[in-house]
């Protein structure tokens, strides 16, 4: 697997010590600061580029290069700079925002699809930070119903306006039935319990649809028309990889 495409930027003094450390751990991460701070980076093997203009005119070009942006710059800061390049959460990067004091590494952006919480995990352990997710099943340390099984190699099949309404089912804490037929076991990775409104089943047929808010189906099956016309939109199928062991 390749590594993500990452950027860091830096526009502040201090913000530039605070890169430079995050940068000496991840070497293969791509540098952008104002030229008066290039200095800073002197001898990291990351490559740096050094604006010398406004930062503004070096997003449009990190975001069309990148997976990942790391910002040493303040939020209210990135929320402007960003926003004219926001497409939906299928195509944008994930963003994290770090204080200049290497305190908080906060996912701005695309914190599921597009990464952001894990890198904000990640740049928060690298640097001894605290990361800040504001995504609901995060926080309520649920089931991410639009990533779910992302790491084993899983395919979400359903309409995007299931997955939204299965997922505020489950941050809800709604009841909500997982079944699962095919994939690995190991697909709940959380130091925490699952929550109990999400009930497991091993067999679809097992389930009284009646009784649950959503069904998540981990399945190699086919899906009938009329199932998903029953529950209409309250079921998210995923299809595990068909060489994988169960």
């Amino acid at each position: 697997m390749s590594l993500p495409r990452i950027g860091i930027v830096a526009i502040t003094k201090h913000g530039a010590t605070q890169a430079r450390r995050l940068a000496q751990q991840l070497p293969h991460a791509h540098l952008c600061t104002a030229e008066k701070f290039a200095p800073v980076f002197a001898g990291l093997p990351n490559p740096l580029r050094a604006y010398p203009g406004a930062l503004r005119d070096e997003i449009g070009p990190l975001f069309a290069t990148v997976d990942q942006l790391v910002f040493f710059v303040s939020l209210g800061a990135v929320v402007r700079l960003i926003a004219p390049f926001l497409k939906n959460k299928d195509e944008d990067p994930g963003v994290t925002v770090v204080d200049d004091a290497g305190r908080y590494a906060i996912a701005v952006l695309s914190g599921h699809v597009g990464g952001a919480n894990a890198m904000a995990e990640q740049v928060a352990a690298l640097l001894g930070a605290e990361p800040v997710l504001t995504t609901a099943s995060d926080v309520g340390r649920t089931i991410p119903v639009d990533i779910l099984g992302r790491e084993l190699g899983w395919r979400v099949e359903a309409p995007k306006r299931n997955i939204t309404r299965v997922s505020a089912a489950v941050v809800n804490e709604e009841p909500v039935a997982f079944v699962q037929e095919a994939g690995s076991p190991h697909w709940w990775t959380r130091p925490t319990p699952l929550p109990p409104s999400i009930q497991r089943f091993g067999r679809l047929d097992e389930v009284d649809l009646a009784r649950f808010a959503a069904v998540l189906w981990v399945t190699n099956a086919e899906v009938p028309e009329t199932l998903w016309q029953q529950l209409h939109e309250r079921l998210v199928v995923y299809r595990p990889p068909v060489d994988r062991a169960a």
